[in-house]
């Protein structure tokens, strides 16, 4: 998409939640030098606000009115979605992760929309010598999470309307990012009897949007190391964070409509989910028994990224709610609404409608 309006708004929503400049290239992710299992665990309590934040801002601005096009009518929409992190997920106990007994530190840790400040100390030892010892990373402070959207409703038979989304794949810094996604509307007004009398429409609605990135990463090794088959200076440079992003939204739909302005508003489900995957060659330190037992980087401390368990962070379903209106003059159309669940939303847009 070469709309260099709608570039700058991706980039600007997309890079607070993957990327490399603003969320996981920079934070600490020293925590990967731990077992596996351990340091996932670590990655996925601290994306989780952020995830499900971005999540719910995907599921908004699919309508901003419950009457259908007519057939072949259709509108061209951009929005902004601003999902809002609540306070309650600000931050996370060492304690409730479930971290082998390698892992020694408590206390609470700041999530990535949590405050500015290092979270608690932790090691990583095996047979009672310390590999690793880090800081759980600090927080951002952004509780706001802007999602840009772009789509178009095309009006079909029999009251009904296609919605689709799509945002081909472009580069954000050393990373990328494409969106895809397509609901439905239909009409239940028009079974109702003198319903053109009525300024009123309702309709039921499902979409469902995906959204795809890879995020580079840099774990780096320490002293003492003697790598043999690996070479530091190229083998480490391939580490990448493949996210994926899932929302789907069911909801019933009203709509009051007057000559300028109508007011619209829906009630129903929504989920997200978020998939994490890494892919590349992790460095982190083993234990040398030769001589007087030490922490070392060498070829047998090097971890693929099929060795880190697949994260799955599906934390945020249940009802939603949202209420907002619609201005349209001649063919331009803006909308505001405010979604009430789990994970708030703000969303506001401009497009043009036909029909």
């Amino acid at each position: 998409m070469e709309n260099p309006i709608l570039k700058r708004l991706l980039v600007s929503g997309i890079a607070l939640i993957i990327s490399s400049s603003s969320s996981f290239c920079q934070f600490n992710v020293d925590f990967l030098k731990s077992a596996p299992a351990d340091g996932v665990k670590f990655i996925q309590a601290y994306i989780t606000p952020w995830a499900n934040a971005f999540g719910a801002g995907l599921n908004g601005s699919w309508y901003n009115t419950a009457k259908p096009h007519k057939f072949s009518g259709f509108d061209v929409t951009l929005g902004v979605n601003v999902g809002f992190v609540p306070s309650s997920a600000e931050t996370f106990e060492i304690s409730s992760l479930g971290l082998s007994s390698s892992i020694t530190g408590t206390g609470s840790a700041p999530t990535i929309a949590g405050p500015k400040n290092d979270g608690p100390a932790l090691t990583y030892s095996e047979s009672g010598v310390a590999l690793a010892t880090f800081n759980t990373p600090p927080g951002t402070a952004w509780k706001a999470i802007p999602v840009p959207t772009a789509q178009v409703g095309i009006g079909l038979p029999l009251g009904s309307e296609l919605k689709v989304r799509f945002i081909p794949r472009i580069p954000i810094n050393e990373g990328n990012v494409m969106l895809w996604g397509f609901g439905l509307m239909h009409s239940i007004m028009q079974y109702i009897p003198g319903n053109e009398l009525i300024p009123v429409d309702a309709s039921v609605f499902a979409g469902y949007t995906r959204l795809n990135g890879n995020v580079p990463l840099s774990l780096e090794y320490g002293a003492p190391s003697n790598y043999v088959t690996y070479n530091p200076a190229t083998d480490f440079n391939d580490q990448n964070m493949s996210v994926t992003v899932e929302a789907l939204n069911i909801c019933a739909i009203g709509s009051f409509n007057l000559p300028v302005i109508s007011f619209y508003g829906g009630l129903g489900y929504s989920k997200t989910r978020t998939l994490v995957e890494l892919t590349g060659n992790f460095p982190t330190p083993v234990l040398v028994t030769t001589g007087t037992p030490h922490s070392e980087y060498n070829d047998n401390g090097v971890k693929q990224g099929s060795d880190f368990p697949e994260m799955d962070i599906r934390n945020f379903s249940g009802l939603r709610a949202n209420i907002g209106f619609r201005i349209k003059l001649a063919v331009v159309t803006f909308h505001a609404d405010y979604t009430r669940s789990q994970y708030n939303v703000l969303s506001a847009g401009l497009g043009i409608s036909f029909r």
